[in-house]
């Protein structure tokens, strides 16, 4: 098993500036191994949608496309969803 090759993809909703994204990158960080981390400005014009849906809510997570969490990291629900996710793609 080459372990790199379906790494789950964490999606962060993001804004610049945005201390509190930055906080929960730190709080990641001992993950970072084990998913994609994909960065998404909702200010960008192309983003509209999601400034709509998350503008108060930012930092928002999400896993494979599923919502996870938002304004800051559960690492036990994190932990939990993101064994979920790799015990499937084994």
């Amino acid at each position: 098993c080459s372990g790199s090759t379906n790494k789950p993809v964490l999606t962060l909703f993001t804004k610049k500036p945005c201390p509190l994204c930055d906080e929960a990158k730190e709080v990641l960080e001992p993950y970072k191994g084990r998913f994609v981390l994909q960065e998404l400005d909702i200010t960008l014009p192309e983003n509209s949608a999601w400034y709509e849906k998350y503008k108060y809510d930012i930092p928002v997570f999400h896993l494979n496309g599923k919502f996870l969490m938002k304004h800051q990291v559960d690492t036990e629900k994190f932990e939990d969803q993101l064994r979920k996710v790799e015990l499937q793609s084994d």
